[in-house]
Protein backbone atom coordinates (compact mmCIF):
# COMPACT_ATOMS: atom_id res chain seq x y z
CA UNK A 1 0.00 0.00 0.00
CA UNK A 2 3.19 2.33 0.35
CA UNK A 3 3.08 3.44 -3.58
CA UNK A 4 -0.52 4.60 -2.81
CA UNK A 5 -0.18 8.23 -1.88
CA UNK A 6 -3.53 8.65 -0.01
CA UNK A 7 -2.50 5.05 2.38
CA UNK A 8 -0.60 5.10 5.12
CA UNK A 9 1.54 2.36 6.38
CA UNK A 10 -1.81 0.70 7.99
CA UNK A 11 -3.45 0.85 4.56
CA UNK A 12 -6.04 3.19 5.84
CA UNK A 13 -6.83 7.04 4.22
CA UNK A 14 -4.55 9.68 5.20
CA UNK A 15 -4.23 13.39 3.57
CA UNK A 16 -0.97 13.87 1.66
CA UNK A 17 1.44 15.78 3.29
CA UNK A 18 2.66 18.96 1.06
CA UNK A 19 4.19 20.70 3.56
CA UNK A 20 7.42 20.75 1.54
CA UNK A 21 6.22 21.19 -1.80
CA UNK A 22 6.71 24.73 -3.35
CA UNK A 23 4.27 27.22 -3.50
CA UNK A 24 3.44 28.85 -6.90
CA UNK A 25 0.22 30.60 -8.60
CA UNK A 26 -2.19 27.45 -9.33
CA UNK A 27 -5.37 28.06 -12.05
CA UNK A 28 -7.78 25.42 -13.34
CA UNK A 29 -11.21 25.80 -15.45
CA UNK A 30 -13.74 23.32 -15.44
CA UNK A 31 -16.29 22.94 -17.74
CA UNK A 32 -20.28 21.39 -17.56
CA UNK A 33 -23.32 22.10 -19.21
CA UNK A 34 -26.66 21.91 -18.36
CA UNK A 35 -29.71 21.20 -21.50
CA UNK A 36 -32.76 22.31 -20.82
CA UNK A 37 -36.17 23.08 -22.76
CA UNK A 38 -37.19 25.84 -24.89
CA UNK A 39 -39.54 27.06 -21.71
CA UNK A 40 -36.34 27.19 -19.41
CA UNK A 41 -34.00 29.06 -21.79
CA UNK A 42 -36.75 31.46 -22.86
CA UNK A 43 -37.45 31.96 -18.88
CA UNK A 44 -34.06 32.38 -18.21
CA UNK A 45 -33.20 34.48 -20.77
CA UNK A 46 -36.37 37.14 -19.59
CA UNK A 47 -35.47 36.91 -16.11
CA UNK A 48 -38.90 35.53 -15.20
CA UNK A 49 -37.97 32.21 -13.47
CA UNK A 50 -40.15 31.73 -10.27
CA UNK A 51 -37.17 31.57 -8.22
CA UNK A 52 -34.88 34.51 -9.53
CA UNK A 53 -32.61 35.61 -11.06
CA UNK A 54 -30.95 31.39 -12.13
CA UNK A 55 -27.72 32.44 -13.46
CA UNK A 56 -26.83 35.35 -10.78
CA UNK A 57 -27.70 32.13 -7.93
CA UNK A 58 -25.79 29.73 -9.74
CA UNK A 59 -22.75 32.36 -9.93
CA UNK A 60 -22.61 32.51 -6.19
CA UNK A 61 -23.06 28.71 -5.94
CA UNK A 62 -20.22 28.04 -7.77
CA UNK A 63 -18.30 30.65 -5.96
CA UNK A 64 -19.56 29.14 -2.35
CA UNK A 65 -18.61 25.69 -3.62
CA UNK A 66 -15.22 26.27 -4.53
CA UNK A 67 -14.40 27.76 -0.85
CA UNK A 68 -16.29 24.42 0.40
CA UNK A 69 -14.90 21.87 -1.86
CA UNK A 70 -12.16 20.19 0.78
CA UNK A 71 -15.36 19.90 3.04
CA UNK A 72 -17.20 17.46 0.44
CA UNK A 73 -14.04 15.54 -0.97
CA UNK A 74 -12.75 13.41 1.69
CA UNK A 75 -8.81 14.11 0.81
CA UNK A 76 -8.70 17.53 -0.36
CA UNK A 77 -6.73 20.05 1.19
CA UNK A 78 -8.60 23.84 2.52
CA UNK A 79 -7.31 25.71 0.14
CA UNK A 80 -6.54 29.66 0.36
CA UNK A 81 -8.73 30.55 -3.01
CA UNK A 82 -7.10 34.11 -4.37
CA UNK A 83 -10.27 33.90 -6.95
CA UNK A 84 -13.26 32.27 -8.23
CA UNK A 85 -15.02 33.34 -11.16
CA UNK A 86 -17.47 31.28 -13.41
CA UNK A 87 -18.94 32.00 -17.01
CA UNK A 88 -22.27 31.12 -18.53
CA UNK A 89 -22.77 31.01 -22.29
CA UNK A 90 -25.58 29.55 -24.49
CA UNK A 91 -25.65 27.18 -27.70
CA UNK A 92 -28.67 28.38 -29.08
CA UNK A 93 -30.19 25.02 -30.31
CA UNK A 94 -32.65 22.59 -29.80
CA UNK A 95 -31.77 21.30 -27.10
CA UNK A 96 -30.73 24.50 -25.61
CA UNK A 97 -27.40 23.86 -23.73
CA UNK A 98 -25.94 26.17 -20.82
CA UNK A 99 -22.22 26.54 -20.88
CA UNK A 100 -20.42 26.71 -17.11
CA UNK A 101 -16.96 27.11 -16.94
CA UNK A 102 -15.56 27.68 -13.30
CA UNK A 103 -12.03 29.40 -13.20
CA UNK A 104 -10.07 29.63 -10.03
CA UNK A 105 -6.87 30.53 -8.54
CA UNK A 106 -4.47 30.71 -5.70
CA UNK A 107 -1.08 30.44 -4.88
CA UNK A 108 -0.22 27.54 -2.39
CA UNK A 109 1.29 24.21 -2.64
CA UNK A 110 -1.40 22.10 -4.31
CA UNK A 111 -3.33 22.60 -7.04
CA UNK A 112 -7.35 23.99 -7.57
CA UNK A 113 -8.62 21.53 -10.23
CA UNK A 114 -11.18 19.88 -7.39
CA UNK A 115 -12.15 23.35 -6.80
CA UNK A 116 -13.13 24.33 -10.08
CA UNK A 117 -14.62 21.00 -10.52
CA UNK A 118 -16.76 21.53 -7.78
CA UNK A 119 -17.94 25.05 -8.55
CA UNK A 120 -18.73 24.33 -11.99
CA UNK A 121 -20.66 21.11 -10.80
CA UNK A 122 -22.65 23.06 -7.96
CA UNK A 123 -23.51 25.98 -10.63
CA UNK A 124 -25.19 22.97 -13.27
CA UNK A 125 -27.05 21.56 -10.02
CA UNK A 126 -28.13 25.20 -8.93
CA UNK A 127 -29.59 25.97 -12.42
CA UNK A 128 -31.43 22.43 -12.12
CA UNK A 129 -32.50 23.24 -9.08
CA UNK A 130 -34.20 26.37 -9.50
CA UNK A 131 -35.65 25.13 -12.98
CA UNK A 132 -37.09 22.11 -12.05
CA UNK A 133 -40.44 23.32 -11.67
CA UNK A 134 -40.77 23.94 -15.21
CA UNK A 135 -39.12 21.02 -16.55
CA UNK A 136 -37.75 17.81 -14.31
CA UNK A 137 -35.92 16.73 -17.57
CA UNK A 138 -33.19 18.88 -18.16
CA UNK A 139 -29.43 16.83 -18.60
CA UNK A 140 -26.62 18.12 -16.89
CA UNK A 141 -23.75 16.74 -19.61
CA UNK A 142 -20.55 16.04 -18.92
CA UNK A 143 -18.27 17.64 -16.39
CA UNK A 144 -14.28 17.98 -17.04
CA UNK A 145 -11.05 19.71 -16.82
CA UNK A 146 -9.99 22.00 -19.06
CA UNK A 147 -6.89 23.86 -18.43
CA UNK A 148 -4.84 23.63 -15.34
CA UNK A 149 -1.23 25.72 -14.36
CA UNK A 150 1.73 25.36 -11.73
CA UNK A 151 2.79 23.26 -9.62
CA UNK A 152 5.60 20.07 -10.04
CA UNK A 153 2.91 18.15 -12.47
CA UNK A 154 3.26 21.48 -14.80
CA UNK A 155 0.11 22.92 -16.84
CA UNK A 156 -2.49 20.68 -18.49
CA UNK A 157 -4.46 21.67 -21.57
CA UNK A 158 -7.66 19.19 -22.28
CA UNK A 159 -7.27 18.19 -25.61
CA UNK A 160 -10.84 17.91 -27.43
Amino acid sequence: MSSFTHFNEEGRAKMVDISDKTPTVRTATARTSVQVSEEIYSGIQAGNMKKGDVLQVAQIAGIMAAKKTSDLIPMCHPIALSGVDLHFDWLESSPYELIIEAQVKTSGSTGVEMEALTAASAAALTVYDMCKAVDKGMVIGQTYLLTKTGGKSGDYTREE
